[in-house]
This record gives C-alpha cells, structure tokens and sequence, in this order.
C-alpha cells in the first residue's frame, strides 16, 4: 500500500457552458498533476454553473448519462498522467431521475468507484430536491492506486455520521466536492459565522475520525437568472491533517490549486495517541438509527 501521496483541490469559477467547463478543468488537472497532484479533485457539479439557485426543469439539460462525456474525457486523462481524479457530475440515470455524483477515476483511467450525494438539501438558492434523488450506494472508501478515497458531497459535510462510516471503511482521506457561497443580502450578518461552521463541522470530522479532509470550493459571483439574487462562493478550499489542523488553505474569491500530502504514518500516530476509534461504545448507540426520541424532554 502507498503509505504517501500527493492530494491536489482545483478551487475554479464554472460560470462557462458545460463545454467550456470541462476544457477548462481538463487543463486546471493537467496542472495540478504537473505541479505534483497525484489525486486531483474538482468542484462539485463542475459542468456547469449552480443551478440549483432555481427550480426549473430547463436546468435538467445539464445532466449526462453514466459513462458519457465527463467519464470518457477525465478518464484519458487519468490514464495519460497516471493521476486519479474526482470528477463531480450531474447524473442522468434515467427520466425523471438524477443524482449528484462523483466518478472517482483510477491512474489507468479506469473507474474506481462512483459516489452519489446522500444528504440533499432544500434552502432558498439550494434547491437540489427538486433535481436530485438521495444516493442509493452508501457511504464507501474506495480503493484506487494512491490509496482508499472517501468521497462524499457539499451537504454531506455537515452530518458526522456519514464521515464516521466512510473513515470506518477504511478511507485514508475524506474529500467534499463544494458548491458553497453567501446569499448578498445574508454576509454581512451571517456571513463570517456560516463561513466558521463550515471550517468547524469538517475539521471536527477530521478529529473524531483520525484521518485526512478536504474541501473543494468553487469561486465567483453566479447570478443564473436576472430575478435572483445570486451565490457569492466563497472559495476557503483546504486540506487539514488527522487533527484537524489546516495544511493549506485557498483564498476567498482567486482560482488556484491546493496541494498537500496524505501520509499514512501521521493519521497511525495519531489514531495510536488519541484512540477515539478504540474506545467507541457501539453497543449503546443503537438510537441514532432513530429519527428523534418522541419521549425527549422539551
């Protein structure tokens, strides 16, 4: 097993048309891979721009078929460079049902895995559940030539149990493809404390769990229609080690790669040192498959 490898975050503005998308990210991995990228992941829904700021069925255009034009393109690539790539899509799986996915794609341009978002949100300017169905595969570590990588998406960032499965299958990393920004009328009120609890919730995965995690943000100001009010993504992508502490951290609002090593020797002595894993009570969490305790006192 490799016990070190390099993990590369492309944080990038995806206003483009699908087309001008995916040439644009197939050079932004070209380059992560040459400055030493040797697993690369990209935005969430990287084709297109967030469209899920409206609920419309002209948007469902965007999605593609498993296998189509993502796949066979990020897939010659991972063979030419030998890189593995995260590559976050919007899943036509047939009509009238979609996922938010993410291929994983090995260094032989072979598929490794693929991921389906579990946790869907519905938020004014988030409104997946119109466009996607919860994931069906569960939550996986799946092996690739660098190591097992634990892919999950945006909103399944902020839920503890779905980081806990994943690192308990094994995942030598944690990545969260993002499509998360401020609402205008919304930042300067709440904007730093979202930005906090964004930081917080995936360093504290990163702690409980013992392991590596990552965030891959996209940038800009994306205003889909004239009506709306727009998503100002705030960028912030990084990489923070098994105890929670940033590696590297991207600007707010710049396009830029993120590079930083995973070493498997740090998430062992940690783990060793602080033994969360070892000292869990699992014969007395059986009420968490519980939605909520009805005879909880208010």
């Amino acid at each position: 097993m490799v016990r070190r490898f390099q993990l590369a975050l492309v944080q990038v503005s995806l206003n483009g048309t699908p087309d001008e998308n995916l040439t644009k990210c197939l050079d932004w991995v070209r380059t992560a891979a040459e400055e030493g990228g040797q697993v690369i992941c990209l935005p969430e829904l990287y084709s297109s721009f967030y469209f899920c700021q409206k609920e419309t069925t002209e948007y469902f255009k965007f999605a593609e078929p498993l296998y189509g034009p993502s796949f066979m393109a990020f897939s010659n690539l991972a063979k030419e460079l030998g890189v593995v790539i995260v590559v976050p899509f919007f899943e036509k799986r047939t009509e009238g049902l979609y996922h938010n996915s993410a291929y994983v794609i090995d260094a032989d341009g072979s598929e490794a895995g693929l991921y389906r978002k579990m946790h869907i949100p519905d938020d004014p300017c988030f409104y997946e559940k119109f466009y996607f169905t919860p994931g069906d595969l569960g939550f996986k570590a799946i092996p690739t030539r660098f190591g097992k990588i634990g892919t999950l998406i945006c909103w399944d960032q902020w839920f503890p149990e779905g980081a806990r499965i994943t690192a308990l299958s094994g995942a030598n990393v944690l990545i969260y493809p993002t499509a998360i920004g401020w609402h205008p009328h919304e930042k300067e009120e709440y904007g730093p404390k979202q930005h906090d609890s964004w930081m917080t919730i995936q360093r504290s995965h990163a702690i409980a769990n013992g392991t590596f995690v990552a965030a891959v943000n996209r940038v800009g100001f994306e205003q889909p229609e004239p009506e709306q009010a727009g998503l100002e993504f705030w960028g912030s992508s990084f990489i923070c080690g098994p105890q929670g502490e940033i590696i590297v951290q991207a600007s707010e609002d710049q396009e830029e790669i993120l590079i930083a090593e995973v070493d498997l020797d740090q998430t062992a002595e940690v783990r060793q040192n602080w033994p969360f894993l070892r000292d869990r009570r699992i014969d007395a969490y059986g009420n968490i498959l519980k939605l909520y305790h009805d005879d909880a006192t208010p």
